[in-house]
């Protein structure tokens, strides 16, 4: 409850939020953040961990229907996912525009970095097997605002698996595999992502972008599209 009202206050106000205006915004007196944390520090820790952690998109994945086209799921995927792209970055940038992210800085324990939960825990996915991608609640592990190049790679993977599951209804439609296809899907949705320089183009609409990983970027004969 706390990290959730606090998210939109540290994306505007960086490291300059106060416990008060928190306590505001959640409902609660101030006092009661100091029962959960020991001081500011630790609440915008927590906070970067929720932004940067996958568990909350991973859930949203795990509700786009398997029954809805495979076009319409994949536009669904990318709208969940550039949506927690935009929040880490709007959250993670208050903070080190406000100075709390500065190098060196320890985490809550005093090791470098902040929780991040990676959103897999083993439970069984919609298919009975072990649960892929997030289906299940999260595991903790110690990582920086940016994290290290194994949680990364870590993250990186939930994503995929996240992805994977909602391309295995077609897989016999596909001539990659689903885990291909996916990555495929992470790398143009990532690149789209970035800021683009000035005077180019666009980057492309989530339904443009689909449309290229399925169907290739060549017109059909005898078609305008």
């Amino acid at each position: 409850m706390v990290v959730a009202a606090a998210l939109p206050l540290v994306a505007e106000y960086g490291a300059a939020v106060t416990t008060s205006q928190i306590a505001r915004a959640a409902g609660i007196g101030e006092a009661t953040i100091f029962r959960a944390f020991k001081d500011k520090d630790e609440v915008l820790d927590a906070c970067v961990a929720e932004a940067v952690g996958t568990d909350h998109v991973l859930r949203e994945l795990a509700t786009i229907s398997l029954d809805e086209p495979l076009d319409v799921r994949l536009t669904e995927a990318a709208e969940a996912l550039r949506a927690h792209m935009e929040r880490m970055g709007t959250v993670v940038g208050a903070l080190h525009a406000s100075g709390h992210l500065r190098p060196g800085r320890g985490g809550p324990d005093g090791r470098e970095g902040h929780d991040e939960r990676e959103g897999r825990d083993g439970r069984e996915g919609r298919d009975g097997r072990e649960g892929r991608g997030g289906r299940g609640e999260g595991r903790d592990g110690q990582h920086g605002a940016g994290p290290p190049p194994d949680a990364r790679a870590q993250s990186f993977l939930a994503l995929r698996d996240g992805v994977v599951e909602l391309i295995e209804p077609d897989r016999d439609a596909c001539r990659l595999s689903p885990e291909k296809v996916a990555t495929a899907f992470l790398g143009l949705l990532f690149t789209r992502l970035h800021t683009p320089a000035p005077g180019a183009e666009a980057p492309l609409s989530p339904e443009e972008l689909i449309a290229v990983l399925l169907h290739g970027s060549l017109k059909h004969p005898g078609s305008d599209r």
